[in-house]
């Protein structure tokens, strides 16, 4: 399994997992490739160490076996105590996901339900849905709040 480090034309940073190099030239050159962040399909991949997993290698050899186990963050110079933070695009994600798992999709009828809960018709609750930008306007003009959320491609189907 090969990792790469890979990047969008908008500058975000992601990780790609793929067979070979052959297999990531292949489903870049089928568009299949796309950053999940934003969906943009013109990637490119940055330069980055060799990732080996030596697992296996390591119980086997003598020295390895004496030697105490040296995490990443221990291994670093300076990075000792350090904490690492997620990257802007990964707390963006979480912060999608978070807004996604607290409430209701009701699609393209969002104004309409946005309109019965503001005038008492249905209960109140956290609804998400697709309205045009006039419908959104209509929404605020009438004195109902509502806020563009724009949802990053890999949020929107299943992820495996």
């Amino acid at each position: 399994m090969k990792v790469l480090n890979l990047q969008c034309a908008h500058g975000h940073g992601f990780e790609g997992w793929f067979g070979s190099n052959d297999d990531f030239e292949s489903q870049l050159a089928a568009d299949l490739v796309s950053c999940p962040l934003c969906g943009n399909s013109s990637i490119i991949k940055l330069l980055s160490a060799p990732r080996l997993n030596l697992g296996g290698a390591r119980a086997s050899a003598p020295s390895a076996q004496s030697a105490p186990p040296v995490s990443d963050a221990a291994a670093a110079p300076g990075a000792q105590g350090a904490v690492t933070q997620p990257s802007p695009e990964a707390r963006w994600i979480q912060a999608v996901r978070e807004v996604l798992s607290r409430t209701e999709d009701v699609g393209t009828r969002f104004a309409a339900e946005a309109r019965r809960m503001h005038y008492g018709e249905s209960p109140e609750r956290s609804i998400r849905g697709q309205a045009t930008r006039d419908e959104a306007r209509s929404l605020v003009d009438e004195g109902i709040p509502v806020m563009t959320l724009p949802i990053p491609e890999a949020l929107k189907g299943t992820l495996q």
